[in-house]
C-alpha cells in the first residue's frame, strides 16, 4: 500500500457511519471494502487480529467491556498484526484510489491501536445525538435483552468519553456530527474529502433529516407518559451534564447542537 492512505471510519452503531462510509466510498479516489459477504462490508468481520464488537455484546454494549478498548500498549499491536489486517482487507478494496477506506463502528474505541499499526492513518468519527442512537439501537433488542434508554445513553457516554481521552494521542482525527452533516451535506462532505486528502465533490445522495427528528420526537412523547416520564427524568438528571459536554441535551433534544467542548478538533 505504498503511497496510499488508510482512512478508518468509526462511531457507534446507528450513528451514521454506514451513510458516511457509503458517501466516501462513492468518491473516485477512495477504495472501499465491497463484496465481502459480511454485514455492512465492515472490516472488523473480515479479520482475526482483534475481536469484533459482537464478542463484547454488540451494539449498545460493546463499549462497556474494557477489553474492547485497544491502544498502543496492546500486545496485539505487532507488525504481524498489521500484515494480517492488510492481507484480510486487500482483496476487497474496490479500486486503486489513493485512499483505502475501512468502516467499522468499534473503530471508535480502537483509534490508538490502529494508529500504532498504521502511523499515517486518518480517523473519521461520526457522532449522533445520544437519544437518536439509543432509540435506534433499542429497536434491535428484545424485551429481555436489557436495552433500555438509560443503559444505552450510558453506553454512548462511555464510548465517546473514551474517544475524548484518546483524541490527544491521535495525529489525524476528524469528528463529524451527524446533525451537521444532514443540515449542510455539501459543506461537510467537502470538509471530509479535504481531510481524507481527495478533491471535494458534492454528496452523491440526498440525506434525509426525518429519521433523526422522529427519534427526538419519540423521546419527547415518552416523557409525556406518566410511568416512562419518571424513568426518563431520572436518566436525564443523571446524564444531562455529561451529554452537554458533547453539545447535546436530553432536556431539550430538539435544540440545535451546541459547541462540542469535549471533542473540539
Amino acid at each position: 500500500m505504498t503511497g496510499r492512505t488508510l482512512l478508518f471510519v468509526g462511531g457507534l452503531h446507528r450513528s451514521g457511519t454506514t451513510v458516511v462510509g457509503r458517501l466516501l466510498a462513492g468518491h473516485p479516489q477512495v477504495s472501499g471494502l465491497r463484496g465481502t459477504g459480511v454485514p455492512e462490508d465492515e472490516g472488523q468481520h473480515l479479520q482475526d487480529v482483534y475481536p469484533p464488537a459482537a464478542r463484547f455484546g454488540g451494539p449498545g454494549r460493546f463499549g462497556f467491556s474494557s477489553e474492547a478498548h485497544l491502544d498502543e500498549s496492546s500486545p496485539l499491536a505487532t507488525s504481524d498484526a498489521r500484515r494480517r489486517l492488510l492481507d484480510a482487507w486487500a482483496p476487497y478494496w474496490d479500486g486503486d484510489g489513493p485512499v483505502l477506506l475501512e468502516k467499522s463502528p468499534p473503530n471508535l474505541v480502537r483509534t490508538r491501536f490502529l494508529q500504532e499499526l498504521f502511523p499515517d492513518a486518518r480517523f473519521l468519527i461520526v457522532v449522533r445525538h445520544p437519544i437518536a442512537v439509543s432509540l435506534a439501537t433499542e429497536k434491535w433488542g428484545k424485551p429481555w435483552t436489557g436495552m433500555r434508554s438509560g443503559a444505552l445513553v450510558r453506553h454512548w457516554l462511555v464510548c465517546h468519553e473514551r474517544l475524548m481521552a484518546d483524541a490527544p494521542h491521535l495525529r489525524r482525527l476528524m469528528v463529524v456530527r451527524y446533525e451537521d452533516l444532514i443540515a449542510d451535506p455539501d459543506t461537510w462532505m467537502s470538509r471530509v474529502h479535504e481531510f481524507a486528502g481527495v478533491r471535494p465533490l458534492p454528496p452523491a445522495e440526498h440525506l434525509d433529516p426525518g429519521p433523526n427528528e422522529r427519534y427526538l420526537e419519540r423521546w419527547s412523547q415518552r416523557r409525556r407518559q406518566l410511568l416512562r416520564s419518571v424513568y426518563l427524568d431520572r436518566v436525564t438528571r443523571r446524564y444531562e451534564e455529561r451529554v452537554n459536554r458533547f453539545g447535546y441535551s436530553l432536556t431539550a433534544p430538539e435544540a440545535a447542537p451546541g459547541p462540542a467542548v469535549a471533542l473540539a478538533t
